[in-house]
């Protein structure tokens, strides 16, 4: 056996220790390294990083993401594409100024006594942090990114994109400034669009409160109108109460004027659509300035907007004597003053679903505001006609989540997207007398003239994320060299949650500035649970740092659970019984190719031996990896990651380690020429590994270094050509011909365990074969069959005579008997062979069922018909075999 430096056991530490740093260092990610495919141009292939937020450290759902996309580069690398993985990070506009900000108040300072360009470094720094932290965590993925070309979303680059972008859009009249009712974060004091609105349930209350008539008018005997709020603190916003035209109860009240409580404010009764008649009492107050409804009924009616707080929701001066008072506090103070002054009617407590910033937390508040806003419609019909151009569209896997995007598309608001923070891309707009009726309004990069102040609102941090694919390629710049090669990029890896946030942006601004799609395929993966299903978050308490886990298990582990763990589209468990099972895999994996590198010489060469020298196990073991080699590869090219890594472990764990290896020790062991079974061990080796590559990098890499190579040492596995289908490994007669020696070996096997004799125990082996080809196969693996079997004689043969107290298997094509006299109850053996009767008679029904379904012969594909029929006549042989047996036990009784 040859010496090699490979420990007994799996060390992941050791295996990884600077192996990452020499990829780098050996620029292995970079296009440039790729090798191309002899004799033509190498197909581009590109991914673009979802840019993680610089708020923190990556989470198991970052290593999801990117493990799933490394796997793809790394493949697509191998099979010859000039590939690129493009690495970068998102500046996360609220979330990361929230996060400094947090920071801030904890040592007693805020934004506002820093200024705005202090801030600013701040916010900078902490970026930088981060950033580090992130790329460090990268590199103890292994991911494959080209960091040469790493971006940053507010990057220079990127700035000139996302102003041109605004420009434009502004030019064709797509954006546009206008006063509406928005959603507001009052804590990071800035806007928010719908889909940064998270509803959950908050304990509330109905509040009944009178609005007086006041002219004496009266309804059903009572001199004021019953209104259910469950805001009292924006009252005093209120210019109307409205109540639907066909209400035949308030027909006669239209017209006529209630008072605010509390501050006496006269307002009229009006008639809109709005209204529903069969809600609560028919009647609700309208308060244009704090709800978007209000503010379509106050724009049809030509009413007043009354803002009743400020942008860290404090009641304002129009809020009477509550002004200064938080909302909360606000609330309070009036509904007791309410009750004290005969205005309460009722309060009724409820559970009601209230929006809640998806970065603060906090509760918004539906604000009148003047912001910059998108108008969607036109760019939703651009992408919905694209979607229908099977050429263009973008492919969604799974495919069921074309359908929600679509809905989204189809029912799509205007997008706000100006911001008030002071962390991003700030706004190219000037104003000149801004505030005034003669405020003018310039849209471009540069002020127009003096006495012109800019928009200090940033833009939202999706509306600089929706240009990544093509920003980070150098548009609009540079069009000839990384974005003429890599756009559109092939496939987009994400989330589910985060389709209408960032998939949707990309493709309509993609669309709108590329002409193209931006990416051909967008893979959806779902959400990391823990093992009980939840959702892991910091208040659960059951979060889990992909870095401790790699640094107890690994990151091929971690890759390996991650890849393999769900379907597309689904959520995965996380628990540590799944990365035992998964480092133990590796470890299997590590012994094999340890046994594998100790057996071979140091000129073995990994090819396929001449097939006059190949065994029948070296010809079996070459189809099955050749089967596993187009299964892998099928699944990939689906996506089906889930379902390669199945191929990969049966083929490891029970073809290569259970069969193959143990066959090849009579080989090695023996005094004949081992050449053969040395080069088709280490052909499947390294076979093997290059399948595991784009999922096990670091393993894989560290395995292979170890193997005889005839190259240098400075050759990595990372370059080297991924595995292909081969007709001429073709073998179906060796694969049929195996599995008749499997079925052999399984069946004494079996009668061994039943009979309680072990290895040890010397048996004899009668084999009766109805097919002399069989016998054949047998004959000529005896060898392998003495090894496995341990018989103390063995006879094969179509005519043996068999001892009437024996046991017995039945498989196809031979009846197995072992001779046990004085070892065997006979009515047991009975009854298990009347077990085994009993459910080839299932197979039998089952199989006649079948194909006496004339809608099934006619309608299957003949093969399918054939294989069938094939079926159905082994279980009928081995059913008659066995009720023989039966029957010969039955008259030693």
């Amino acid at each position: 056996m040859r010496e090699v430096e490979m420990s007994t056991k799996y060390d992941p530490t050791a295996v990884e220790a600077g192996r990452y740093q020499e990829w780098l260092d050996n620029d292995l990610f970079s296009p440039e390294a790729n090798k191309a495919i002899q004799g033509q141009e190498p197909e581009p292939y590109s991914v673009v990083i979802p840019p993680p937020n610089v708020t923190g450290k990556l989470h198991l759902g970052h290593a999801w993401d990117t493990t799933l996309q490394d796997m793809l580069i790394r493949q697509k690398r191998m099979q010859g594409f000039d590939t690129l993985w493009l690495p970068g990070m998102d500046h996360a506009g609220i979330a990361t100024q929230a996060k400094v900000e947090q920071r801030l108040r904890e040592q007693g300072v805020s934004r506002y006594d820093l200024g705005r360009e202090k801030f600013i470094e701040q916010v900078w720094d902490w970026k930088n942090e981060y950033a580090s932290t992130i790329k460090q965590q990268w590199g103890k993925m292994g991911l494959a990114l080209d960091y040469s070309r790493e971006r940053f979303t507010l990057d220079e680059g990127l700035n000139q994109a996302v102003n041109k972008v605004f420009i434009d859009l502004y030019n064709k009249g797509l954006i546009y400034r206008g006063e509406y009712i928005i959603n507001w974060d009052p804590q990071a004091r800035t806007a928010l669009s719908d889909i940064e609105v998270i509803y959950q349930d908050d304990e509330g209350a109905f509040y009944h409160v009178k609005y007086p008539f006041t002219d004496g008018t009266t309804l059903n005997g009572k001199d004021y109108i019953e209104i259910a709020t469950t805001r009292p603190e924006t009252m005093f916003g209120d210019v109307a109460v409205a109540v639907h035209p066909s209400d035949e109860r308030y027909k006669d009240l239209i017209g006529k004027t209630v008072k605010v409580p509390l501050v006496n404010r006269e307002i009229p009764i009006i008639a809109d659509e709005y209204v529903e008649k069969d809600f609560g009492t028919g009647m609700v107050k309208i308060t244009p300035a704090h709800d978007p409804n209000d503010f379509q009924v106050g724009n049809r009616h030509d009413l007043e907007r009354i803002n009743t707080m400020t942008e860290d929701a404090h009641l304002n001066e129009n809020a009477g004597k509550y002004v200064g008072l938080d909302r909360f506090e606000g609330r309070k103070a009036m509904v007791a003053d309410l009750q004290e002054q005969g205005f309460m009617l009722e309060v009724e407590p409820l559970v009601h679903s209230v929006g809640h910033s998806e970065r603060t937390g906090v509760q918004i508040e539906s604000r009148l505001s003047t912001q910059w806003f998108v108008k969607m419609e036109p760019l939703a019909k651009q992408i919905l006609a694209m979607q229908e151009n099977a050429d263009e569209k973008v492919n969604f896997v799974p495919g069921r989540f074309e359908d929600t995007f679509t809905r989204w598309m189809e029912n799509i608001r205007d997008w706000v997207i100006s911001r008030q923070l002071w962390w991003g891309h700030q706004i190219p707009a000037w104003y000149k007398n801004k505030g005034t009726d003669q405020e003018e309004i310039y849209v471009g990069t540069e002020a127009p003239g003096a006495d012109w102040e800019r928009d200090p609102d940033v833009l939202d941090t999706w509306f600089s994320s929706a240009l990544w694919p093509f920003s980070t390629m150098g548009w609009p710049n540079d069009l000839e060299g990384d974005f003429a090669k890599y756009y559109p990029t092939n496939t987009l890896v994400t989330g589910y949650d985060i389709i209408f946030f960032w998939v949707a942006r990309m493709m309509f601004q993609g669309k709108e500035f590329t002409g193209e799609r931006p990416f051909k395929n967008v893979l959806i993966h779902g959400l990391i649970r823990d093992g009980e299903g939840r959702k892991m978050s910091k208040s659960l308490g059951n979060g889990v740092d992909p870095m401790d886990v790699i640094e107890k298990y690994g990151a091929d582990a971690l890759r390996w659970f991650l890849a393999t763990g769900s379907t597309p589209g689904q959520d995965v468990r996380f628990t540590y019984e799944k990365m035992d099972a998964a480092w133990n895999f590796i470890n299997k994996i590590w012994n094999v190719a340890r046994y594998v590198i100790m057996n071979l010489d140091d000129d073995t060469k990994a090819e396929v031996p001449a097939k006059d020298q190949q065994t029948l196990a070296d010809q079996w073991i070459l189809d099955r990896l050749n089967q596993t080699v187009q299964e892998v590869t099928e699944n990939f090219e689906k996506f089906e990651f889930g379902e390669a890594g199945r191929d990969l472990y049966n083929f490891i764990w029970s073809d290569l380690a259970d069969w193959y290896v143990e066959m090849t020790k009579e080989s090695l062991n023996g005094d004949g020429d081992k050449t053969a079974v040395q080069q088709t061990l280490a052909y499947v080796l390294d076979q093997t590994l290059r399948l595991l590559q784009p999922i096990m990098p670091f393993v894989s890499e560290a395995i292979w270094q170890e193997m005889p190579q005839q190259k240098g040492k400075d050759e990595h596995l990372g370059i080297q050509a991924y595995p292909v289908f081969r007709d001429d490994l073709v073998n179906q007669e060796a694969a049929t011909a195996f599995k008749s020696l499997q079925d052999l070996i399984v069946a004494v096997r079996n009668i061994r365990a039943e009979a309680k004799a072990p290895m040890s125990k010397p048996i004899n082996v009668i084999i009766k074969v109805t097919d002399p080809a069989l016998q054949a196969i047998f004959d000529d693996n005896a060898d392998y069959i003495d090894r496995f079997v341990k018989p103390e004689s063995l006879t094969i043969g179509t005519e043996v005579t068999v001892p009437q107290l024996s046991m017995s298997q039945v498989i196809t094509g031979a009846e197995v008997y072992v001779p046990l006299a004085g070892l065997i109850d006979i009515e047991a053996e009975v009854a298990r062979l009347q077990g085994e009767a009993d459910k080839f008679q299932k197979e039998v029904a089952r199989a006649n069922g079948k194909l006496s379904n004339e809608k099934f012969v006619n309608s299957a594909p003949e093969k399918v018909v054939q294989a069938e029929r094939e079926k159905l006549a082994d279980w009928e042989e081995k059913l008659a075999s066995t009720k023989k047996r039966i029957a010969d036990l039955q008259t030693q009784s």
